[in-house]
């Protein structure tokens, strides 16, 4: 009898365990366009000062643009509209006045992937003091879905040449449209043609010790980066080629890319002696296994129109960086 009881919980746990996995199988594909976030609020609250502190920090300026641009494309869904397939964007963030204290991430809550950021709190008071604390670790990690689902897209028409890796012993995931455009030694120009424009990726490096890890380290990445333009990115006449704006100084962070230590620098171009610039974002890449620094920078031309979206997607391939075997010529150190 014991054993028939045993059995029959057996069975009831191996259903429902089955029923469990059923239902992460068909969760729906998420959806929405990169960079942009559905905010579910009551619409009283996000009239007012609840949703101005919603709008300070989910669309605040994107660092390193030439014009404003918010960090997310915003979306306001009411509670009661809230169902069915207004639940699979792919980044959301649910705000509500409730007795519970709630702060915090989901993950594949209604669709995959999916982020969900969930705010609640008995006050308008407590939910404004909670958004604040929050918002830098729930923007990263929607800024971080969308990372991975661009290179997901990116995937669906791979550019399949291979010269980084014969040459530099690198890869980087990209769509079919990126074309080589120069390769010259150990430099390269990656091109993708855009309606108004071109979005545009660099490969080269540099000695290991060639920046500096101290105070001095923002004007050795300016000088780098203008004796690459003079060299390799030449204007339309003689004395013209791409530059550091000096108007401004870039935005330097430190960063990882591929496991392994870098700067990220985000900043505006511009040509010497010509009306011509855009945005930039430049990972300079510690190498020492290769004796090296690998530099890896994404820039955009793009005339009166708006480039977040671009220099987003640029950033999404530069961060798919592999080291996929020691440079040409250039054998493996150990440390």
């Amino acid at each position: 009898m014991m054993k028939k009881i045993l059995m029959g919980i057996m069975v009831f746990l191996l259903i429902l365990s089955c029923k469990e996995d059923k239902k992460e199988k068909f969760l729906p594909n998420s959806v929405g366009a990169i960079n942009t976030l559905s905010i579910v609020i009551d619409n009283d609250m996000w009239n007012g000062r609840v949703g101005d502190s919603i709008r300070k920090y989910y669309a605040d300026e994107v660092l390193g643009l030439p014009v404003v641009e918010p960090l997310f494309t915003i979306h306001q869904i009411p509670f009661e509209v809230f169902s069915g397939a207004t639940r699979n964007s792919r980044n959301v963030l649910v705000v509500k006045k409730d007795t519970a204290e709630v702060a915090g991430l989901r993950t594949d809550l209604y669709a995959k992937p999916q982020k969900v950021g969930i705010i609640k709190a008995p006050t308008e008071d407590e939910i404004i003091q909670k958004i604040a604390e929050t918002a830098p670790q729930i923007i990263n990690a929607f800024k971080k879905n969308d990372i991975l689902e661009s290179q997901e897209r990116f995937t669906r028409s791979l550019n399949r040449e291979t010269a980084l890796s014969e040459e530099l012993g690198v890869s980087l995931t990209m769509p079919s449209i990126y074309k080589i455009a120069k390769q010259e030694g150990n430099f390269f120009w990656i091109e993708r043609q855009i309606r108004k424009g071109t979005m545009n990726i660099l490969v080269y490096e540099m000695p290991l010790n060639s920046i500096p890890d101290d105070s001095t380290r923002v004007d050795a990445i300016i000088k780098m980066r203008d004796s690459i333009g003079e060299k390799y990115i030449p204007g339309r006449r003689e004395g013209m080629y791409m530059i550091t704006e000096k108007a401004y100084a870039p935005y330097v962070f430190d960063a990882e890319i591929a496991g392994r230590k870098a700067i990220e620098t985000k900043g505006m171009w511009e040509v010497k002696n010509f009306a011509m610039a855009g945005p930039f974002i430049n990972y300079i890449v510690t190498d020492k296994p290769n004796n090296r620094l690998l530099v890896l920078e994404g820039f955009t031309f793009a005339p009166s129109t708006n480039k977040r979206d671009y220099m987003f997607e640029l950033e999404a391939v530069l961060k798919t960086l592999k080291f996929t075997s020691p440079k040409k010529d250039l054998a493996i150190k150990s440390e």
